[in-house]
């Protein structure tokens, strides 16, 4: 059993209550605990178990006080869904949606909101789940439900990243204006113009952060324009 694979192997492995890239602030005042797993070591274990292992067993991983079991379980469901038909999907979206309170940390967000309820909810092509999980007052739920966009502008759908972002753009948290920015950033990939467009309505309210983080992919010198207001360059 995967769980017994890693209390035994990590059993030693001091806990601690925050790394280089997650501050305690960043979890809504409840400690998370972490034994420094990589993004490689993690991806073994969901590549060896993610065929194997039954409800119950990820259930107990997804809910475990240590962060780097809740990702292993997070990233076990992500390649569940690969290879999941529609109904199969649909099981695997409400064991992440009955337990989304566990998925409370920026990184746990960002491994799975696009690929696990992003790609169903695209599937299906119904979409109000991520307003209302943009109107929440969890900042989780609010990024799972921007990130989560990503699989959709992947498939050529803008305009409901957009939306959220045109409820999100006055959110006070710099999680948040990340995660805006990177999905602006993404959805100018796919066209400058919207993202161009975008921008200049929305530059006076846009908080810093979510603009720069949109605009990383511009030369240097729109960049600059940009950050000043300037948009006769178009």
């Amino acid at each position: 059993m995967l769980l017994n694979e890693l209390e035994s192997r990590y059993k030693d492995t001091p806990l601690t209550n925050h790394t280089r890239y997650h501050k305690e602030q960043y979890v809504d005042g409840q400690l998370d605990y972490f034994i420094g797993l990589n993004s490689a070591t993690i991806g073994d274990f969901a590549n060896k178990y993610y065929k194997t292992i039954d409800d119950k067993e990820l259930l107990k991983l997804l809910q475990h006080k240590i962060h780097d079991f809740r990702s292993i379980a997070l990233s076990i469901m992500c390649r569940q869904m690969e290879i999941s038909n529609l109904d199969s999907q649909k099981k695997i979206v409400d064991i992440y949606l009955d337990n989304l309170e566990h998925v409370n940390n920026w990184d746990l967000v960002d491994i799975s909101a696009s690929k696990i309820l992003g790609k169903y909810l695209y599937d299906i092509n119904d979409f109000d789940l991520l307003y209302e999980l943009s109107k929440s007052d969890n900042l989780w739920y609010k990024r799972v439900a921007i990130v989560a966009t990503y699989h959709l502008i992947k498939n050529d759908l803008l305009q409901v990243t957009l939306d959220l972002i045109d409820t999100l753009i006055t959110e006070k948290h710099d999680l948040m204006h990340k995660a805006c920015g990177w999905m602006l950033r993404e959805l100018g990939k796919k066209d400058t113009n919207l993202l161009a467009d975008y921008l200049e309505t929305n530059y006076v309210n846009m908080p810093r952060t979510m603009l720069r983080y949109a605009i990383e992919k511009y030369p240097a010198d729109i960049r600059k324009k940009i950050l000043k207001g300037d948009f006769l360059w178009r």
